[in-house]
């Protein structure tokens, strides 16, 4: 797949150096540096070709991390594993700086000598390499602690190793949505979609089997309910998914649960998107009046459509400004409102607003007399809030551990779930 994987310093030194296939030259390297890290104009795409050669970079502090390659390869999959490499060195020494690659020189190698075959991929899992790749060395292993690698690392369950023990059974369940919307300064809705992920904590002792019900359309129409019953649990549909290496696919396509043996700690278990039936949290509604060439009145007004019982936090509205503006004048319901004029928007904040409640802000701008005659775009209005609570329906129906070995059971095991609902890019044409 790759050719090699070089990084760099600011000044376009090469720390590390590891070539997989002979196809990838000493000359390389010297290209990467010259036409990228001492390129005369900033060099904006990660993905540059020099001479039928690839090289995919991407930058942490003040280091290089490249990727080169001749090969016709996926480029997603190159980036996928570089950011892999930069969790991996993080894991096992913290931040990645000049001084922590030079100390750590050694192991680095080591590392990629696990990581990488023929420029193939292997295992990036850092839970298994730090088994028998230690900050040290190598350990000497004994017999049973190699069979234990051995099975870890060739077998099935590769993201958990058995033995795990905790004095209270405990499972953390964040779903966490970010919505994307789009609306015209009528109210109509011009797109809108759902991104979401499912973050999940475990602390569980042995091996144990989890089972994971959603309240999805194709999970619950396989039930055998009918259309009209699965409408009335709220049910949603899920555009697509996808899933930690732990979920157990064949399940999920045959009985529609999410059956899987969680990795120990933290990580994370589901991503999906959902376009339909979306609980948009709020409305702004803006009128814009303009009072001849020197003089713009604005007024906006937000309104919550959630419970009344719930509380929304971290409210953040911008509204922008002409380039052209030389003052303005504020007046707020709630919150505090304030002019910046190096970002060329008014912000203004609110910590916390109920469900079913609305605010407004009325702002005066005077505006500065140019000889352009070019009418202002007026950007949208964007909005930054966090809601207690899933904005595309999305529940968990239930959530079951099974472990046969230990002495106990799903009762036994203290669950928590909790939903938060964020703003992702949340626009209102103005």
């Amino acid at each position: 797949m790759i050719g090699g994987l070089f990084c760099y310093n600011h000044k376009g030194e090469v720390l590390i150096s590891r070539v997989f296939r002979d196809d990838i030259g000493r000359n390389a390297v010297d290209a990467f540096r010259v036409n990228i890290i001492h390129a005369r104009q900033q060099v904006r795409s990660p993905v540059t070709n020099i001479a039928r050669t690839s090289f995919f970079h991407i930058k942490r502090s003040n280091l290089w991390l490249a990727a080169v390659t001749k090969q016709n390869v996926n480029a997603s999959m190159v980036f996928e594993f570089l950011l892999k490499v930069v969790e991996i060195f993080q894991n096992y020494f913290g931040k990645i700086s000049e001084e922590n690659v030079k100390n750590n020189f050694v192991l680095i190698y080591e590392l990629l000598d696990e990581i990488v075959d023929f420029g193939y991929p292997q295992n990036t899992d850092s839970g298994i390499l730090k088994t028998f790749i230690t900050q040290q060395g190598v350990k000497s292993a004994t017999k049973e602690e190699q069979a234990a690698i051995t099975s870890q690392v060739t077998g099935q369950i590769g993201w958990r190793k058995e033995g795990i023990k905790y004095r209270r059974n405990e499972l953390f369940l964040d779903v966490m949505e970010y919505v994307n919307l789009l609306m015209s300064p009528q109210g109509q809705v011009l797109s809108a979609h759902v991104a979401g992920k499912i973050q999940m904590k475990s602390y569980l002792s042995g091996m144990p089997e989890c089972k994971f019900g959603i309240n999805d359309k194709i999970a619950m129409d396989s039930k055998g309910k009918p259309a009209e019953e699965s409408k009335t649990k709220s049910a949603i549909a899920i555009d697509d998914c996808q899933f930690h290496q732990c979920v157990k696919l064949s399940k999920f396509e045959t009985e529609h649960s999410i059956s899987f043996i969680p990795p120990d700690g933290e990580h994370e278990l589901m991503r999906y998107r959902t376009t339909k039936d979306i609980s948009l949290p709020f409305r702004v509604i803006p009128l814009v009046r303009e009072v001849g060439r020197s003089k713009l009145e604005v007024k906006v007004v937000v309104k919550s459509s959630f419970k009344p019982s719930l509380l929304a936090q971290k409210l953040e509205i911008r509204i922008p400004t002409p380039l052209n503006t030389s003052g303005v004048q504020l007046i707020c319901m709630k919150g505090k409102a304030k002019y910046k004029a190096s970002e060329n928007a008014i912000v203004w904040k609110i910590k916390r607003m109920g469900g079913m409640k609305e605010s407004q802000i009325s702002a005066e701008i005077e505006l500065l007399e140019t000889e352009t005659k070019k009418k202002w775009t007026r950007p949208p209005i964007s909005m930054n809030f966090e809601v207690p609570f899933a904005p595309s329906g999305f529940k968990v129906r239930y959530l079951k551990v099974f472990e046969p070995k230990l002495n106990y059971s799903d009762h036994d095991v203290i669950k928590w779930v909790r939903y938060i609902g964020r703003s992702g890019l949340y626009e209102t044409r103005c």
